[in-house]
């Protein structure tokens, strides 16, 4: 269990800086950009590493808090239909991304809820526990930025809803019939 926290809290850490010292950031990108990017960047991978290391170690001796019914399982896979579109959406401009304002967050937020309707031990717990509350800080954080920052993606076009929707909906049906056992080792049906 201390893999996973010790990931926890080096990833969302590193993408919390944003959240708990905005100034500080746009400071350090506006001097070192590079410097301040590579540095983001390889805190993200160590944690991210470490989370998933550590979260298959804790499934080896699981710690049951709650046991969900089956019926929460039916709901999990309904809240994680928006997910992949969204995600597409985050990186193209387009009347998804403006309605959701914030679709990675989003994203982010129903695979969150999504998992801990469906899992119950303490792993469970604390990845997407740790998930949804710093998506939920972060929306919070962004709405209050005076100066909204830019997210890279593609040129807005009528067409990127589609490919959002359409592209989304795909890798969906792929990691419920296989991406998601190859993946993790669970199939989510």
């Amino acid at each position: 269990m201390t893999l996973l926290v010790l990931g926890l809290v080096l990833f969302l850490g590193v993408h919390s800086v944003s959240i708990v010292a905005p100034a500080w950031r746009d400071a350090q990108v506006a001097q070192h950009e590079r410097a301040f990017k590579g540095v983001y960047a390889l805190v993200s991978i160590i944690g991210f590493a470490l989370l998933i290391y550590g979260y298959g170690l804790a499934r080896q001796a699981p710690v049951l808090i709650y046991s969900p019914p089956v019926a929460l399982r039916h709901l999990a896979l309904l809240l994680m239909l928006p997910v992949f579109p969204l995600l597409f959406a985050a990186y193209m401009p387009g009347r998804i991304q403006r309605a959701a304002k914030h679709p990675m967050l989003l994203a982010v937020k129903f695979w969150a809820t999504a998992h801990l309707l469906a899992n119950g031990t303490l792993a469970d717990v604390l990845l997407f526990g740790g998930f949804l509350v710093w998506a939920v800080a972060d929306r919070i954080s962004v709405k209050r930025r005076a100066v909204p920052r830019k997210v890279p993606g593609a040129p807005p076009s009528a067409m990127n809803d589609v490919i959002a929707l359409v592209g989304g909906l795909v890798v969906y049906v792929v990691f419920l019939f296989w991406g998601h056992a190859w993946l993790i080792g669970v199939s989510p049906r």
